[in-house]
């Protein structure tokens, strides 16, 4: 359905220890960077397919406000497995994401819903997602 989301963050430096940090262990890499464009830099991040799914990025524009959030943006990432969501959990939490929710069972979704939830430093609710059973 979607090609591909981008985010604009305020300190791409900040944002990227966290996303590099985070995302491998779901198997998403950066996968293309953009550095030269005038008034702009990011970071777009794929899995095998090598082609970028989720940008950050951020304005060079001393000018420009800071980003704001859309309250309830939520970006759901696909895990292989429990270990993976735990792991991507503890990795967010170590480069400056916030708990908002510990892996765990979510069973209003269904039996199998093992997710676990952080908010990024600019505010952008995460959550890593594994829908098999153990």
């Amino acid at each position: 359905m979607l090609d591909h989301v981008s985010i604009r963050v305020a300190d791409l430096v900040r944002s990227r220890a966290l996303y590099d940090a985070c995302l491998p262990v779901l198997g998403y890499q950066p996968v293309m960077t953009i550095d030269d464009a005038p008034d702009f830099k990011g970071v777009g991040y794929g899995g095998n397919s090598h082609e970028p799914a989720f940008w950050i990025g951020a304005s060079t524009n001393p000018f420009d406000p800071a980003p704001v959030p859309v309250d309830g943006m939520h970006f759901a990432f696909s895990a292989v497995d429990r270990p993976a969501v735990d792991a991507w959990y503890q990795a967010a939490l170590a480069h400056g994401g916030k708990d908002n929710g510990p892996p765990g069972i979510r069973p209003h979704y269904h039996p199998n819903y093992y997710a676990a939830f952080v908010i990024d430093p600019d505010g952008y609710h995460l959550e890593a997602v594994c829908h098999l059973p153990p």
